[in-house]
């Protein structure tokens, strides 16, 4: 396992736009859609490279998302980007009754994700979005560490059939991973072995529950974190191999609780491999307005945070 140590921080949104062009340089029957947010989500770049196959649909989320089955239709694969409140909630009966169950070769990245987005306020932190998804059957759902997994993953998904969903941060994020890391959809990674708790992390959380393994082994307490990327289909044998005999398990997610990772991971140990679990993400609330630092902090989804509530759980 290839894990960075340098803390160097990178944009993701940055790395998505560069893995989209490579992609559309290897691969024609890329199309990609924008609901003009282009600038912001970085969806732009590949509409100076390929203008021939990008679209900006304007403030027109159920339109770009019809749109873009209608061209998927004809045999191509279509990328659909906006920010995650507007790229899930607005249109989610389009991407339920048209993409989802079409089956065709739908993947919607969006950008500015979870409660990081910082100062623009609870209207626009999409806390929603991985559950409004779950539900839908046939999805794929990923959830990059940082800039390394967003490129990689991205190739992933481009190959993955059907509809695809990618939640991708505003702020940059630490880089977890080496260059030559290899990803697999469906296949969560062990970044660190440990024999008292199981820590499962996926996104931005990631890097931030390595810290409060680090803090956590200071104190004696031996952890095993896995970064969970691709939160549907979720890795079942990873969890079970890991989970048994552990005093406990935690879920770390920018997130609600409900229906996100906290809620995959439960549905999978209860049923398969029953231990205690507890959840850490967004409790059932709305976001606040602040920088995404301040509201890490108070949300309690600081490595500090996280590290002090799972010695007082243990």
């Amino acid at each position: 396992m290839g894990i960075d140590g340098t803390g160097i921080k990178v944009s993701l949104r940055k790395a998505y736009a560069e893995a989209l062009i490579e992609i559309g340089k290897k691969r024609k029957d890329i199309v990609v859609l924008d609901a003009d947010l282009a600038k912001s989500t970085q969806t732009a770049s590949f509409g100076e490279v390929f203008p021939e196959r990008f679209l900006d649909m304007g403030v027109s989320e159920a339109d770009m998302i019809d749109t873009a089955v209608g061209i998927a239709s004809t045999g191509k694969t279509v990328f659909c980007s906006t920010f995650a409140i507007f790229a899930t909630g607005k249109p989610w009966e389009q991407i339920r009754n048209s993409a989802a169950y079409s089956g065709f070769n739908i993947k919607i990245v969006a950008s500015h994700s979870g409660i990081s987005v910082g100062e623009d306020g609870a209207s626009h932190q999409c806390i929603e979005d991985i559950a409004l998804l779950r539900i839908i059957p046939k999805t794929t759902i990923v959830a990059p560490a940082d800039a390394v997994a967003t490129k990689k993953l991205l190739f992933e998904i481009a190959e993955t059939p059907g509809l695809c969903y990618m939640r991708l941060t505003r702020p940059s994020l630490p880089i977890v991973y080496t260059e030559d890391e290899k990803f697999k959809i469906g296949k969560g990674k062990v970044l660190k072995k440990g024999k008292e708790i199981l820590i499962v992390a996926t996104g931005s959380m990631v890097y931030h529950s390595l810290n409060a393994s680090k803090i956590l082994e200071k104190e004696g307490i031996s952890s095993t974190v896995i970064d969970m990327h691709t939160i549907k289909p979720i890795d079942e044998e990873v969890l079970i191999t890991h989970a048994s005999n552990k005093k406990l398990v935690i879920t770390v997610e920018e997130h609600s609780i409900i229906g996100g990772l906290g809620s995959a991971v439960c549905e999978v140990l209860s049923e398969k491999s029953p231990v205690r679990i507890k959840r850490i993400g967004i409790e059932d609330r709305f976001g606040e307005s602040g920088s995404y630092q301040e509201l890490y902090k108070y949300f309690g989804l600081t490595p500090e945070a996280i590290s002090q509530r799972i010695k007082m759980w243990l």
